[in-house]
């Protein structure tokens, strides 16, 4: 057997960069005889390395000297344009993900890859997460669905250290001072012991968090490296954080971590990937946006700091229950698997989640699912059936938007002046049918609107019409 390697294109964030680890472990697994090699920026492989499974790790700057060597697979997960021509560079039996032929010709290999590139902006009914699509242009879904992951540790040190990570990429993400404050006096006045984390980058908020509770002492952002800080999430009862790399950190350590999803974030895509794991969302409308379009950010307003104290209360304390605790407003999700072994996001009170919205999702979960042949045409037709009782005055208006499209590409297979090959056709549906529409789009650029990928949108949409005629 060959021993050629396996090379990962990683170029992105820390978090970004934990949640390739599942990938590193399934290409051991699938391929156990390929070494398995990971450009990443230097900054998050050096501290992660203690977490990450074994692989040869690179930075950026090694690139000339990767693009000498032959591979198996290249698979690259990086939307940096310095990944995609490595991508084009290389040779390699199977390439998966962007890359940028030496003529300058950009390219997204991998249905499913191409799948996530179409979420940019348009993101609203997708439920398939970051480090699951990683691996499922590579690897079979049965190798992904049986993994097993610890389960979260209930057993540390000091059953009161609570970990508070202030910091976030965007503010949209993260609360503010006063909010932040509300929350360590809250922790504070139920005994636990709350330590607010945070990078060099967080100095200012944590010294003004600090000095607004009356807690210098507790303030330790900026005190660590990475590699330290992984260490002091392993001490910690429960991480509450944002949507940020860190929070990624301490799922992967078996912390338990409450996730606080505000702004531009979709916990679906990059919630805490380890089942056992919370996630507290506003139950507004808007969420899961790709950026907000309010004056201020409405889904921060239902997030009530005594109530999240109280949830990391009963989190922490053996056969409590934390869902009569949750605030007004908001659902508490934990992480889970569905039936398949994906990641999925399930009510903490274990009642389903029946909103006309999550069935409209479950459906083009289980389409493009059908579509890229992770299960048969049966589980289409089932979601398809279960979208019509909740939502039966939909079906009329999506069969009518699907003929609207399918009269677009025919005109265009006929050569005629077509909608479709302006570049937000996508956008001039109505958000429920957008996920055809920005992947089919998507598609036909990546075929640069040739005859074959015209065919090819043109038989999605034939399947999908006699699904809707039944």
């Amino acid at each position: 057997m060959s021993n050629k390697p396996i090379l990962i294109l990683q170029m992105q964030r820390m978090g970004d960069l934990v949640l390739t680890f599942p990938l590193m472990l399934w290409l051991q697994h699938q391929y156990p005889n390929h070494p398995i090699w990971v450009v990443a920026e230097r900054t998050f492989f050096e501290g992660l390395m203690p977490l990450s499974p074994h692989v040869t790790y690179f930075p950026r700057e090694a690139a000339p000297l990767l693009a000498k060597e032959a591979y198996a697979l290249v698979i690259n997960l990086s939307h940096r344009p310095e990944a995609a021509q490595l991508a084009g560079k290389v040779t390699c039996d199977h390439l998966i993900g962007p890359a940028t032929t030496a003529s300058g010709t950009h390219y997204i290999h991998g249905k499913w890859q191409l799948y996530r590139a179409s979420l940019v902006q348009n993101n609203r009914h997708n439920l398939y997460h970051w480090a699951d699509l990683n691996g499922l242009d590579a690897l079979p879904l049965a190798l992904i669905g049986s993994s097993r992951w610890p389960a979260p540790e209930t057993e540390r040190s000091d059953a009161a250290r609570i970990g508070v990570f202030l910091g976030a990429s965007d503010a949209a993400k993260r609360p503010t001072v006063d909010t932040w404050s509300t929350l360590v006096t809250a922790l504070l006045k139920r005994g636990m012991k709350p330590v607010l984390l945070g990078g060099k980058a967080d100095m200012p908020l944590g010294h003004a968090v600090a000095l607004k509770t009356g807690t210098p002492a507790l303030n330790l952002c900026g005190r660590f490296t990475l590699a330290e800080f992984t260490a002091l999430t392993r001490t910690l009862r429960c991480m509450i954080t944002p949507d940020t790399g860190p929070m990624h950190v301490a799922a992967w350590t078996g912390t338990p971590t409450l996730n606080l999803s505000m702004g531009y974030v979709h916990p679906w895509e990059t919630g805490p990937y380890q089942p056992g794991h919370h996630v507290l969302r506003s139950n507004i409308s808007c969420n899961g946006c790709w950026q907000c379009k309010h004056s201020s950010f409405l889904c921060h307003n239902a997030f009530s700091m005594e109530r999240v104290a109280a949830l990391t209360h009963a989190i922490t304390k053996k056969g409590s229950s934390a869902v009569g605790v949750t605030p007004a407003g908001q659902r508490l999700y934990a992480t889970s698997r569905d039936t398949d072994g994906l990641y999925s996001l399930q009510y903490a009170d274990g009642t389903e989640t029946t909103t006309p919205r999550h069935r409209l999702a479950l459906f083009w979960k289980s389409y493009f699912g059908g579509e890229f042949g992770l299960w048969d045409a049966s589980r289409t037709v089932t979601a398809w059936q279960d979208l019509c009782a909740i939502s039966p005055s939909l079906m009329p208006i999506l069969k009518k938007e699907l003929l609207t499209i399918s009269k677009d590409l025919l005109g265009a297979i006929k050569g005629k002046p077509s909608l479709t090959t302006s570049e937000n056709y996508w956008k001039k549906h109505p958000p429920f049918i957008r996920p055809l529409t920005g992947y089919m789009h998507l598609a036909l650029q990546n075929q640069e609107f040739s005859p074959a990928g015209l065919a090819d949108a043109l038989s999605m949409l034939e399947r999908l019409l006699a699904l809707s005629s039944r």
